[in-house]
């Protein structure tokens, strides 16, 4: 429907109908506040007359009331009856029943009567009453007991007309309540003095409010008439101001097309009432010329593939890096269907008319071969396309060439997983498989392979020929391995092998047979043969599902416990074998370690080294070091060092060790001079990086003198590092502190070391101490290295003293001092007292048959 037919609808339809409404309301409201005001007047016109009528009959009570003041003065009865005769009133007295006029006038029968019947009167009163037909206004009042005095008017038809004098009344009269027949007269009660009661019938004149009545009628037929011109005049200015502008910019809006190239705009010549309207529309119009040129380069512009089809999966647009791709032109396409164009079967576009008809609003993603003139595969983005009210009017096919990429992805997949130079998997792919090849099998054997003299190959003949050998391995053990098993390399030099549902015997003897293949293999290099051999550790396990991390580590420890052993050794790992279960948990006992050193959490323990000759100056002891375990155990070193050392961690520890055995010295600052505390330090920790620099920044920061210390070193461990020792150790002596080499003998001793290093003391071993007593030999060598200490000037410690038999033979010897559980057990730090002296002298006369321990004895730091 046009606008100016709706503007036409509008007027009849609503504005016409409502000015009707209007006016009949308005009338409907003039009729009834006519009819209220009409019942108003009407109300206070009776009410008007009522009270006329009630005075009347009042007066005629006041005359009776003067009328017997004058009751016997002939005279003034003269006057009173001249008087009354003006008023047509008449004065009668009722004695006893008895009616007797006053005055001149004759009785009415009828009024005789009815006013003898007048034998209950008050005291006085006034109203009205009848005498047949004759209505009578009555004034009264009592005399004596049985005597009245009564004053009458006759209530004529020109005294209600007289009474009437209003514009509202056109008659009059007094009836009884049976009288009431016409509803439209008025009808008031008024005073009676009769037992009948009266009303005074009131009828009214209606032309006035008639007349107010019509003249409401005409003016709103008036105003009807004026509204019904000023809508005329109204659709008139809209049509001429609007729907004709309006109109023309319609035409405007339908010559618009969207599908030209170039998009016209509105002129708004004319119609300047719609100037923001056309301008909106010009915007519009420029905008969607802009977006389409915009969406064109961008389509024009990007890598993919764009192909837009219809509902029917016919091709309405593509892009020319779709033509270039499919080497077709958009031209040619009059309304190809995408598999015509692809020279696909219909399978393609049901399947895009399936997507279209799901409504989807998701992008759905697949890879897809398409066999153009070289074969292609592209990542498929389909979407639909849709209207402005949302519903689907095609789809978008985006494709992209990603054979190159899928390739790419391969290589990665493979370079991440597989093994370059043997072609195995590697570590990690190895162990992400290992959970699942193991899960449903009734025996697992993991075996950690470590090539043997394989690093001689690589340093002297080069990494190629290094390459080469682990190619053969490789070989080797694809063939022993079989379909069912696991093969990966696992390291530098390191292969894992997981065979299944084979018994342990068979798991050796095909490993036995590995081995031997392996060291077969054989590369040259400049005319001469290497070989290499292979330790194996296996981790064998049945009948339950085993962590596959934790299998891999027990056959990590078993290839270690192989090469201990010597070449080409195969090791079945044991549960119930200590070392390895030490080995297993070394890192665990390492980050112990660490958490205790970053917490403050290692704790120091002190064993006291008592002078035979009793004529040393300084109290001597040993620091030992202790962990916190769980339920508040204490741990001996035995239990974490050789995790320490395997992981580097000897260095942080000896220097938490120093730190507290400083901050202990600064704190008994009273018997610095009488004290020589024995701090170890380990193998790592000798030459290491920043550890002479810490100990003297730790002796300046707790202001000790050096004197007070002494540092012990091994004697394997000053073996391994013999220049680095050396070097420390003479660093050490510059800075004053004394130094001792503990457990000699116990490693390749050399008494030419000792005049090397500038040592104080010689802690000789406890493995000839232990049976001095009763081992001759164990008493020679101890004595020979007493003897060469002593011509060197170096003070001996004996290590384990364990009774007083030993002491004796110690001072045979001549050694200085001695240290064991007969001169005193093991005690934290903090429990030290300087009177350690005496309790020493003390437990030496108490342990003279002390039984020898040595599970408790203390291991240096």
């Amino acid at each position: 429907m046009l606008l100016s037919d709706k503007i036409r609808t509008f007027i009849l339809a609503f504005c016409v109908p409502a000015l009707f409404v209007v006016i009949y309301c308005v009338h409907q409201w003039f009729e009834y506040h006519i009819s209220e005001h009409m019942q108003h007047m009407r109300q206070q016109e009776n009410q008007r007359i009522l009270k006329h009528f009630d005075d009347d009959a009042h007066q005629l009570f006041m005359l009776a009331q003067l009328y017997s003041a004058e009751l016997n003065n002939p005279v003034s009865q003269q006057q009173w009856q001249s008087l009354l005769s003006e008023r047509d009133v008449a004065v009668y007295r009722l004695h006893a029943e008895q009616l007797q006029a006053l005055g001149q006038q004759d009785t009415d029968p009828q009024i005789a009567k009815a006013l003898a019947a007048l034998h209950s009167l008050g005291k006085f009163g006034w109203g009205a009453m009848l005498a047949t037909d004759q209505p009578l206004a009555v004034g009264y009042l009592r005399l004596a007991e049985d005597d009245f005095l009564i004053a009458i008017r006759r209530l004529t038809s020109s005294y209600f007309t007289a009474l009437g004098q209003g514009e509202l009344k056109q008659q009059l009269r007094l009836v009884t309540s049976a009288d009431i027949a016409v509803p439209e007269f008025d009808y008031v009660a008024v005073r009676t003095v009769a037992e009948l009661p009266l009303l005074l019938q009131i009828a009214h004149q209606p032309d006035l409010f008639m007349l107010l009545s019509w003249h409401t009628t005409v003016i709103l037929l008036l105003m009807l008439v004026g509204g019904l011109f000023i809508v005329y005049l109204g659709y008139v200015w809209l049509k001429r101001s609007l729907l004709a502008p309006f109109a023309k910019l319609t035409e405007q809006i339908e010559a618009l097309d969207p599908s030209q190239s170039q998009l016209a705009t509105i002129d708004t010549q004319g119609n300047r009432k719609f100037s923001a309207l056309t301008d909106s529309i010009n915007n519009l119009v420029n905008g969607l010329a802009r977006d389409r040129a915009r969406a064109k380069i961008t389509l024009e512009a990007i890598a993919e593939a764009v192909i837009v089809m219809d509902r029917d999966a016919l091709v309405t647009y593509m892009n020319p890096q779709a033509e270039q791709l499919l080497q077709v032109r958009s031209a040619s396409l009059s309304s190809r269907s995408i598999g015509a164009l692809l020279e696909m079967d219909n399978s393609l576009d049901a399947e895009l008319q399936q997507f279209m008809a799901s409504g989807s609003a998701q992008i759905e993603h697949r890879k897809i071969r398409f066999n153009l003139p070289k074969p292609l595969l592209l990542d498929r983005a389909l979407t639909n396309l849709r209207c402005e009210v949302g519903n689907v009017i095609g789809a978008v096919m985006v494709l992209r060439d990603v054979t190159a990429e899928e390739q790419l992805k391969q290589v990665l997949h493979r370079r991440a997983n597989i093994d370059a130079c043997t072609g195995l998997l590697n570590r990690h792919a190895f162990e992400r498989k290992l959970a699942g090849h193991i899960a449903h099998a009734q025996t697992v054997a993991l075996c950690y392979l470590d090539l043997e003299q394989f690093k001689l190959i690589n340093d002297n003949c080069g990494h190629l020929t290094g390459d080469h050998m682990l190619t053969l391995v490789a070989k080797v053990l694809l063939q022993f391995a079989g379909r069912e098993a696991l093969l990966g390399r696992l390291g530098g030099d390191e292969f894992g092998l997981v065979i299944r549902d084979q018994a342990a015997v068979e798991v050796a003897r095909t490993l036995k047979a590995l081995t031997e293949q392996v060291h077969l293999q054989v590369v040259q290099y400049e005319g001469v043969n290497y070989r290499v051999g292979v330790s194996i550790g296996v981790a064998f396990c049945h009948g339950t599902r085993p962590n596959p991390l934790e299998l891999l580590k027990d056959a990590d420890i078993a290839c270690i416990a192989a090469k201990r052993k010597g070449s080409s050794q195969i090791h079945f790992y044991d549960s119930r074998d200590q070392q390895l279960n030490y080995e297993r948990n070394a890192p665990k006992w390492a980050h112990r370690i660490t958490r205790a050193i970053e917490s403050q959490g290692l704790l120091l323990y002190f064993q006291p080294i008592r002078s035979l000759s009793g004529k040393a100056k300084r109290q001597r002891l040993e620091i030992l070091l202790r962990l916190q375990g769980e339920a508040s155990r204490i741990l001996p070193p035995a239990q974490f060092i050789a995790a320490a050392e395997r992981f580097k961690l000897m260095p942080d520890v000896d220097k938490e060790v120093i730190r507290q055995a400083f901050a202990w010295l600064s704190q008994q600052r009273a018997i610095l001079d009488t004290i020589c505390v024995s701090i170890n330090l380990s193998a790592n920790s000798l030459g290491a990086e920043g550890m002479l620099d810490y100990i003297a920044e730790q002796l300046q920061s707790f202001d000790l003198p050096s004197s007070c210390i002494c540092f012990e070193i091994t004697e394997t461990s000053a073996m391994q590092n013999r220049t680095r020792a050396l070097q420390m150790l003479q660093q050490l002596r510059k800075l004053g502190f004394t130094l001792a080499l503990d457990d000699f003998g116990s490693g390749f001793a050399s008494y030419g070391y000792l005049r090397e290093m500038p040592i104080d003391y010689v802690k000789i071993d406890g493995c000839f101490v232990r049976q001095i007593a009763t081992n001759a030999r164990d008493f020679a060598i101890v004595k020979s290295i007493h003897d060469v200490c002593q011509t060197m000037g170096i003070e001996t410690v004996a290590e384990f003293v364990e009774s007083r038999e030993i002491i004796d033979k110690l001072n045979d010897i001549g050694v200085n001092y001695a240290q064991g559980y007969v001169i005193g057990r093991p005690k934290p730090l903090a429990d030290y007292q300087h009177s350690m002296r005496l309790v020493g002298q003390r437990n030496l006369a108490e342990h003279s048959n002390v039984r020898p321990l040595h599970v408790e004895q203390a291991v240096s730091a």
